[in-house]
């Protein structure tokens, strides 16, 4: 199966290659904050060096600037790095420069011009799939902003390919919630099915996707108790079992149970059906048995989704704390002390984009792919796509 995935988006990739725009182009759009007095490295060979560097598992700006130095001429060149009029050679940049960028560069922009490299690449939904994003944040525990303020970090990843389509800074004077509809201004969301948490259980959330063409999945928890109520009074016990799915992994076994229907009057825009999913897990150690009841509403029509269809994409939420793992675990990104200006952010954006482009590529492995890319540097440039 995972063949023939790999199989389908290579052929996807093929057919809309000529369509998208390459990488390069995309950064080009980033604006240059370095004063243009001394100013040697272009914007975007620093930033495609950046790219390529952290695709062979560099998780500092150091290790950035030590793979660039060991670049072979051909691939500085190719990354559009700086060429010595005098030599012909072309340097890469020192690990000054490279924090310079970073920590001026601006975020959004940059996060934009990623997210469009990576949407103009992502498979399209075959027939009557529906296509999920889901919306989550995370912190930067290692990191820091001006003044010690903690990042955190509000994405949309694409349930199929847990690529990150968009990416904002959730400023300390906010919250997440403020910062749910700037994250999905620039994304196309017609048809999509917009996954979230309690936390963006929220009216004007659903008013703004129903208004822009897309659909919503959101769990009712305490911070709408009255729609929690009218959830919890719905005849739940009356309603057949309609889909039934079991899981194992991480030392548990889960058994997962949705019944589904339509409803009317919900305290909430749009709401087409109500949703009851109860998961009972076994941890296989200790025998322990937990059941736990979630409430969810759709506005999705029963026409529009099954309960088969509804249960995948609630599940499939949970691809964004597959990406958080990944960023964690293989690139080490809570333990990073990164704390200058933008840098932190930005680290995140490429990470992301690295994760996003071994997806594109049929790479399930994201640590062996990393090593992989380390011992041929003109790996990277060919996962990125760049001539």
């Amino acid at each position: 199966m995972v063949v023939k995935d790999q199989i389908v988006i290579a052929a996807d990739l093929a057919l809309t290659a000529q369509e998208c725009p390459d990488l390069l182009s995309c950064l080009a759009t980033v604006s240059d904050p370095r004063d243009p007095r001394g100013r040697l490295h272009p914007l975007v060979g620093v930033l495609a060096i950046c790219a390529a560097a952290v695709l062979t598992g560099a998780t500092s700006l150091l290790a950035i600037n030590e793979w660039a130095a060991d670049a072979p001429q051909p691939v500085l060149a190719r990354l559009r790095a700086r060429r010595d009029p005098f030599t012909g050679r072309h340097q890469a940049p020192c690990e000054t420069t490279i924090r310079r960028v970073l920590t001026q560069v601006d975020g959004d922009v940059l996060d934009r011009a990623v997210g469009s490299w990576l949407s103009a690449r992502r498979p399209q939904t075959a027939g009557k799939m529906l296509r999920g994003i889901a919306v989550d944040g995370k912190s930067l525990r290692g990191a820091a902003g001006a003044h010690g303020r903690k990042i955190h970090l509000l994405a949309a990843v694409d349930h199929a390919t847990s690529i990150v389509l968009g990416q904002v800074d959730v400023e300390t004077k906010t919250n997440e919630i403020t910062c749910f509809q700037p994250l999905l201004d620039d994304i196309d969301l017609r048809g999509a099915v917009v996954t979230s948490d309690a936390m963006h259980t929220q009216r004007e959330h659903a008013e703004y996707l129903t208004g822009r063409g897309a659909h919503y999945i959101v769990i009712v928890k305490g911070n709408q108790k009255k729609l929690r109520k009218q959830m919890k009074s719905l005849p739940w016990k009356q309603i057949p079992l309609q889909n039934r799915t079991t899981d194992k992994g991480h030392g548990r076994g889960e058994i997962r149970r949705i019944k589904v229907c339509t409803v009317t009057g919900l305290l909430y825009p749009k709401a087409a059906q109500a949703i009851e999913l109860k998961r009972r897990r076994v941890n296989r150690k200790t025998g322990k048995i937990s059941i736990k009841t979630v409430y969810a509403v759709t506005s999705l029509s029963a026409e529009q989704a099954t309960p088969a269809q509804l249960a995948s994409l609630i599940r499939g939420h949970w691809s964004v704390e597959a990406l958080h793992h990944v960023r964690d675990m293989t690139f080490a990104e809570d333990a990073s002390q990164l704390r200058t200006g933008n840098a932190p952010r930005a680290m995140a954006t490429w990470r992301n984009l690295a994760i996003g482009a071994l997806r594109l590529a049929g790479r399930r492995g994201i640590a062996a792919a990393l090593r992989r890319n380390a011992c041929n540097a003109t790996r990277p440039l060919q996962i990125l796509d760049i001539p």
